[in-house]
């Protein structure tokens, strides 16, 4: 399964082991965790601690039992945030192919062209689960905000770089495709009419 919730980025790759830190290892329910996240990192609403916690799900560093989150014991380096992120964040394999092409489309002197987050989000709008457009009448400007998400995590990642509001797929992306594909788990297309992510 994977999870629609994007948090905005962090200035630092190490706040998500922070984040991971603040959700028990004894299973909690929902609300205790909410409050926990909120306490112990500062978040502004329940509505961004549970944003947090559903992102910690797609991670792999904590999960839903039947009594409640918990906190698993995976490491968030850098290079584990960046698999996770791929494999358990939905939409996020299809914004990395938009900036792979992006990038192979303009690398004629070996430097990509890049794509700004509008780009990105048309090359993704089809991936847009077909049960959400019906749900609110601004389904656009929320998924066109969590591309804009995903973007700033695959900066923070390394997996992309910006520059005046154009993205470009990095090296370590492009390796970290291959690397996925050499090991033939590479399952991070999205299908719109699954409907397992909807509560996520």
């Amino acid at each position: 399964m994977k999870f629609k919730l994007v948090p905005e980025a962090p200035d630092t790759v190490a706040f998500v082991a922070e984040a991971q830190a603040a959700v028990p290892l004894v299973p909690g329910s929902e609300d205790d965790c909410c409050a926990r996240l909120m306490r112990r990192l500062g978040f502004r609403s329940r509505d961004v601690a549970r944003t947090w916690l559903t992102f910690l799900r797609a991670l792999g560093l904590a999960e839903e039992t039947d009594d409640g989150f918990k906190r698993l014991r995976a490491e968030p380096t850098p290079a584990y945030v960046r698999e996770q992120f791929l494999a358990g964040v939905y939409g996020a394999g299809d914004v990395a192919d938009a900036l792979l092409a992006a990038g192979a489309a303009g690398d004629s002197d070996g430097d990509a062209a890049g794509l700004t987050a509008d780009d990105a989000f048309a090359a993704f709008v089809d991936r847009v689960p077909n049960w959400e457009r019906f749900r609110t009448t601004d389904w656009e400007s929320v998924w066109r905000e969590r591309v804009e998400r995903h973007l700033r995590w695959f900066v923070l990642l390394d997996l992309a770089e910006e520059h005046d509001g154009a993205y470009a797929a990095t090296g370590a992306l492009r390796d970290l495709r291959d690397e996925r594909d050499r090991r033939g788990d590479r399952d991070d297309h999205d299908d719109p009419d699954d409907r397992t992510e909807r509560d996520a």
